[in-house]
């Protein structure tokens, strides 16, 4: 099947869907459209530079920017060339700009922002292969040796267009489209070779049966687009005519959500983890009446969310409950996300059952998936028939099956073509007959959906020799009002224990019912009543699993995992092994004594 290429499907769409605001981004005096017609005139004239600096057909070009409009301006540019666009990410390190620009062989790179000018320029003394630099909305100090982005596309026009439309018509579907480097977790990260057919597949096929509105649906864009995730709900909105708001930093998301109202919204599940501990913090700063309201609205939303999820009918007095409930607080909880959502996407890792419940029960419908970065990156999809903790069935096209050992493999015309420059990694994944290997394990249940434990190399062997999926207990943790993060430990130890990151916000205002206040997160994690209340908190969760998965120790760490910290990756996913190092010390403490299973805290 001839799925298209990625600029093909972009002139496609903006011939026969234009759009007055194809993007929106957020200036000095507010937001502001760039028009589809005037997007393809930038892309056009972005092409035609690149052109004229020497890409050919397969050269890689680095693009180095945050989530806004000249990110797919270069994209398409390059890919329009018949270039291989190698994306990095916008916060992205000196040492690892240098390793992905050196390893894929990058003669010219594209950034956008004086942060992103500042720190390739850091880099450069390392590149002597890097002959071109073309910098986007940098300043008047400019390098002598770059080009700026917009004196090069000020004079495109009709010329420029056509000319694109011409390269752009001899790109092949089985092209190389992109080099998507991994996050490198576990060693050095390894370059995804991604096809046109491999993009444009995914978007046809894992939106087949979604119904948008190109007049009247709007999408935030605040996934890293150096992440395939974030990339491939981009294209997928771009293809469809539906209007992108780029937010550059997670941070700013919520107030987008107020500004932009959106109607589409794509994220992981860190980003609903977040959003419901806000909820829960400003529901502990509530007293009397309004508290209590609080709390009763909470546990309809339990009751009623397998009814609003539309896995169980309910009764009128369930309704009548829900109804009230609604207008009293879930309608203030929607107006919190623009107040307009109505088709929401969880990927990139496993939601928790209780999160997704919640959400659902307040009007806010999220549809989980499942994919990899090698996967394009779409597997399995729960839209439009959800189903409560599966990840969704196959898309169309898609193949699943398990292995002998629980490992989830998967076929299809989303499959990478590979490893870059890594024949024997490509081998250990990939399948001469086109199977991947996904690293997950998982099982399919008698309706073929798909239901994820844990990653392979995440899963936790005891000292008895117990096998232990830490992601699960980790979910169930964070459900917790009073837990923000948790990291299940115990490899090869006699028990499983934990590295719990406490809520500031709601732990204070419980300890405060009590006459209790703490100057700091230091001094909160080191007081007894929270090492109670956790340890509560601990037990109650986890209190319907197996022996050998009970947490029987937790150490409470005063600040949460972050990128800039390392303990999280950039699409926020843990980076286990870098918070074993750095809390080295504190997991010894937990272990130092396995006579009398005990919390032990970090002061």
């Amino acid at each position: 099947m001839n799925y298209g290429t990625l600029p093909s499907r972009l002139l496609n769409a903006v011939d026969s869907l234009p759009n007055p605001r194809a993007q929106m981004f957020r200036g000095a005096e507010g937001w502001k459209p760039i028009s589809s017609e005037e997007f393809l005139r930038r892309v056009a004239g972005l092409s035609t530079t690149f052109v004229e600096l020497g890409v050919k057909p397969g050269d890689r070009v680095g693009l180095f920017a945050a989530n806004r409009p000249e990110w797919h301006t270069a994209d398409f540019a390059i890919t329009g060339a018949g270039g291989v666009t190698v994306p990095i990410y916008f916060n992205e390190s000196p040492e690892r700009i240098t390793y992905i620009l050196k390893h894929c062989g990058a003669k010219c790179v594209f950034a956008a922002g004086a942060a992103q000018m500042q720190k390739l320029q850091a880099a450069r003394a390392q590149l002597p292969e890097l002959e071109q630099i073309v910098l986007a909305d940098c300043g008047p100090d400019l390098p002598a040796d770059c080009l700026r982005y917009e004196t090069l596309i000020a004079v495109a026009g009709g010329a420029d267009i056509a000319a694109y439309r011409m390269r752009a018509s001899q790109v092949l579907p089985g092209q190389l489209a992109s080099l998507i480097y991994t996050s490198g977790t576990t060693g050095e990260p390894k370059g995804v070779m991604l096809t046109h057919t491999n993009f444009c597949s995914n978007v046809a096929d894992s939106c087949a049966n979604v119904k948008f509105d190109a007049k009247d649906d709007v999408a935030i864009s605040f996934l890293p687009l150096a992440h395939v995730y974030g990339r491939m709900m981009d294209y997928t909105y771009l293809f469809h005519g539906i209007t992108i708001a780029y937010v550059a930093v997670v941070e700013q998301v919520a107030q987008a959500l107020l500004e932009i109202h959106p109607t589409l919204l794509a994220a992981v599940p860190r980003v609903f983890e977040k959003i419901y501990a806000r909820v829960v913090e400003q529901g502990s700063t509530r007293t009397g009446l309004q508290r209590r309201i609080f709390g009763w609205a909470m546990g309809v939303a339990a009751r009623s969310a397998l009814w609003r999820s539309g896995e169980k009918s309910a009764g009128l007095g369930m309704k009548m409950e829900w109804k009230l409930a609604d207008k009293l607080v879930y309608s203030k909880i929607r107006m919190g996300t623009g107040g307009k959502l109505r088709l929401v996407f969880s990927g990139g890792a496993p939601l928790a059952k209780e999160l997704a419940e919640f959400f659902w029960a307040v009007g806010v419908p999220i549809y989980q998936g499942y994919g990899l970065t090698e996967t394009s990156p779409v597997l399995t999809t729960n839209y439009p028939e959800n189903r409560m903790r599966s990840s969704g069935k196959p898309i169309s096209n898609v193949e699943l099956r398990i292995a002998e050992d629980g490992e989830i493999l998967a076929k299809g015309p989303c499959v990478m073509q590979g490893y870059y420059k890594s024949p024997e990694a490509t081998r250990e994944v990939l399948t001469a007959d086109g199977w991947f290997s996904t690293g997950d394990i998982g099982y399919l249940d008698k309706d073929n959906y798909l239901f994820i434990t844990d990653r392979k190399k995440d899963l936790i062997k005891t000292a008895a020799g117990k096998f232990v999926a830490p992601q699960p207990i980790e979910n169930a943790l964070k459900t917790s009002p009073y837990i923000l993060n948790a990291m299940v430990v115990g490899d090869k130890r006699k028990f499983i224990s934990a590295l719990i990151v406490p809520n500031p916000a709601t732990v204070a205002a419980k300890a405060a019912e009590q006459g209790i206040k703490f100057s700091s997160n230091k001094e909160m994690v080191a007081h007894r009543f929270v090492r109670l209340l956790i340890e509560g908190e601990v037990t109650r969760l986890t209190a319907n699993l197996a022996q050998y998965e009970t947490i029987k120790r937790f150490a409470l760490l005063p600040e949460d995992f972050t990128f800039d910290n390392g303990g999280l990756t950039f699409t926020l996913k843990l980076k286990r092994r870098v918070v074993e190092q750095q809390f080295h010390d504190v997991i010894e403490q937990v272990y130092a004594d396995v006579a009398v299973p005990r919390p032990i805290l970090q002061n």
